[in-house]
């Protein structure tokens, strides 16, 4: 009964697939992996630029108005998406309206006030966003898109809970081997470049202790660099984490004064070739890190 009072006032579902519209590959993937072949879905971003450099485009705006279920990252990471949906005028998919899904519902997220409002650049301000680089994350994050796609396609309710618990399955199944694999590294010290990795360094256990970015899309001044080689080198710090969108001038610096070495790690989907879905981003994660471990001991 519940159902019928949330789809009543829905268009009728075209005879093809659902349409999905996600902010970012992740979501997407996700959301494939929950509605299967029943559903059609698309990003907003591209895997090949930086998500938090994403700038709308008016085509976004079509394919928000025949979207029957919209997924967000929320926590202030895709603010942009709302400016789109008053654009696209799709009542369905308005904050609190049938067919929109905010995935950071379900999750406890970190840092969140660890920066301030305000401030230039994209700074973390309703608690660091990246939180679906922790795998144990895909849980809360498939349970909100599985409720989304039940409210306007009941019918295929059970199909999507079971669709859902095979991807879990798999996931927690890899989830095993990829702390196995990491196990050498916990309680490892690193830099980072950006602040994307408090929810990938507390599920394996690395300890980020500093950032090339002070503050996120702060860039870093000649002292704070000094700062950061004094750190490394004083307490041997031998890992920079950074991703393929950031510039390698000043991690490839820090690394060969350090005697260090750069790790290029995917924060997205699609972000490098090998993390060609949700399962693909952690597989290309751990390898390089574990890789590049075993080169420096």
């Amino acid at each position: 009964m519940l159902f019928c009072l949330l789809t009543s006032s829905l268009p009728a579902l075209a005879a093809g697939k659902i349409s999905v519209v996600a902010t970012t590959p992740d979501l997407a993937s996700l959301a494939r992996e929950v509605g299967g072949d029943l559903i059609e879905t698309v990003a907003l971003t591209q895997s090949s630029n930086d998500p938090e450099a994403f700038q709308p485009r008016p085509a976004d705006v079509i394919k928000l108005k025949s979207a029957q279920l919209v997924v967000r990252v929320g926590a202030d990471f895709d603010l942009w998406l709302d400016r789109l949906l008053s654009q696209a005028g799709n009542a369905n998919l308005m904050k609190g309206a049938v067919g929109y899904v905010d995935t950071s519902a379900g999750v406890a997220l970190v840092e969140v006030s660890a920066a301030s409002l305000g401030t230039s650049g994209h700074a973390h301000g309703a608690g660091n966003p990246h939180y679906w680089l922790d795998p144990h994350n895909a849980e809360a994050i498939t349970g909100s898109i599985l409720e989304g796609l039940a409210r306007i396609d009941p019918s295929h309710g059970r199909r999507y809970e079971s669709q859902r618990n095979a991807f879990l399955s798999s996931l927690g199944e890899r989830l095993k081997t990829w702390e196995a694999r990491l196990a050498p590294l916990r309680g490892v010290s690193v830099i980072a470049y950006h602040n994307a990795w408090p929810y990938f360094a507390r599920r394996f256990r690395l300890n980020v202790v500093d950032y090339i970015e002070p503050k996120p899309g702060i860039p870093p001044s000649p002292a704070h660099l000094a700062r950061l080689l004094g750190r490394m080198k004083d307490e041997h710090i031998r890992i920079v984490l950074k991703d393929p969108f950031e510039s390698p001038r000043i991690p490839d610096m820090l690394a060969s004064r350090a005697a260090g070495a750069v790790v290029v790690l995917a924060p997205t989907v699609g972000a490098v070739k090998q993390a060609d879905d949700y399962i693909g981003l952690f597989d290309y994660n751990v390898d390089a890190l574990a890789q590049a471990w075993a080169a420096r001991r």
